[in-house]
This record gives structure tokens, C-alpha cells and sequence, in this order.
């Protein structure tokens, strides 16, 4: 979703400041939410500006350091389970991980997760 036009913010800034409307007035004049004309109007009151803010993206990913070692490891053993990667994980890198969180970084990555056949058969005759 894109952001309101910094014109559009300028004049709810303008209308605030005029103080001819209330806020909820000013939103419905000006066809945005309640919310977000306060959401501005305490922008302007801290800031001064009700520039758009910088996109704030979520937390780094914990495997992101070693993505090329498990793009190499996966492709030097592909039937490794999800366990031991997060063993190799451990044992190389010194990070905790857990299998959905090393699930998650394959999926990011493209490598695949489920097994090959002939493992699983190769399993079963051991066994």
C-alpha cells in the first residue's frame, strides 16, 4: 500500500493549525480515517514535519549470516533432516536454531526440504 501524498498531509497540517475544524471534521472533509489525521497531527506536533516516514522492515533474519554455507551444505548433502542442520548449525556458526526457523531459511533460500526417495529406502533396508 503506498503512502498518502505529502500534499494531502500538508493540508490536514494546515487545516489542524486553523483550528476552524475538529479532527474528525478534518477527516471526513479530507477523506482520510480519524486515526490517521492524529496519528499526523501528533507527527507535526513532535517533529514538526508529517513527512512519510522510513519503511521500518522487521527483524534480521538469524541465519542470514550463513545462507551461502547452507546453500553449500544442502547441496553437498541433500537428505540432511532439519535437525541436523540445526546440529551443523550449532556446531559450526555457535547458533541456536530451531527446524522451523532453519524450515523458513531454506524456503527463503529455494533449496528444498523434503527428502529423496531412494534415502528413505536406502533407511529402510538398513534398518
Amino acid at each position: 500500500m503506498k503512502p498518502y501524498s505529502q500534499d494531502l498531509r500538508d493540508r490536514v497540517v494546515a487545516a489542524i493549525a486553523a483550528k476552524r475544524q475538529s479532527q474528525k471534521g478534518i477527516a471526513q472533509t479530507l477523506g482520510v480515517g480519524l486515526a490517521t489525521v492524529k496519528r499526523w497531527c501528533k507527527q507535526w506536533r513532535e517533529t514538526g514535519s508529517v513527512a512519510v516516514r522510513p519503511f521500518r522492515r522487521g527483524r534480521r533474519r538469524t541465519l542470514s549470516v550463513c545462507d551461502t554455507w547452507l546453500q553449500a551444505e544442502v547441496k553437498r548433502q541433500p537428505d540432511l533432516s532439519l535437525a541436523e542442520l540445526c546440529e551443523r548449525v550449532q556446531a559450526v556458526w555457535n547458533l541456536t536454531v530451531s527446524q522451523s526457523m532453519v524450515c523458513r531459511e531454506l524456503q527463503l533460500l529455494n533449496l528444498p526440504v523434503k527428502k529423496s526417495r531412494s534415502m528413505i529406502v536406502h533407511v529402510r533396508r538398513l534398518a
